[in-house]
């Protein structure tokens, strides 16, 4: 069985939210699909995209499972951008989170952490 997925987050303005988004995923977008629109590919077949969407800005919640959390952080860190918040759970599973601008939480979970 293939799984593509997208996971949509919307901002009310693309051109001032895309340089922290390159910062969160640690490049530009894997592509481009219209002026208001930027995807990464966060792996295969799953996708990340932000989409000029003032109506629905500031609400999304995407938490991605990695297994390289520490150093996943401290790339984000060393791009500028710290951690809104830290929680761990039974069992050790770390979630970290980040906010943008407008209150879209875009978080990290693991193991370690």
């Amino acid at each position: 069985m293939t799984l593509d997925l997208f996971a949509g987050i919307p901002v009310t303005d693309y051109a001032t939210a895309l340089p922290w988004y390159e910062k969160v995923f640690g490049g530009p977008p894997s592509f481009l699909p219209n002026d208001i629109e930027a995807v990464w590919e966060v792996a295969a077949n799953r996708y990340v995209y932000i989409v000029q969407d003032p109506a629905r800005a500031g609400n999304a919640l995407v938490l991605s499972f990695v297994d390289d959390l520490d150093d996943r952080v401290a790339g984000i860190a060393r791009r500028g951008i710290e951690p809104a918040g830290r929680e761990t759970f039974e069992g050790g599973v770390t979630k970290v989170i980040y906010r943008d601008a407008e209150g879209n939480e875009i978080s990290f979970g693991g193991g370690q952490g």
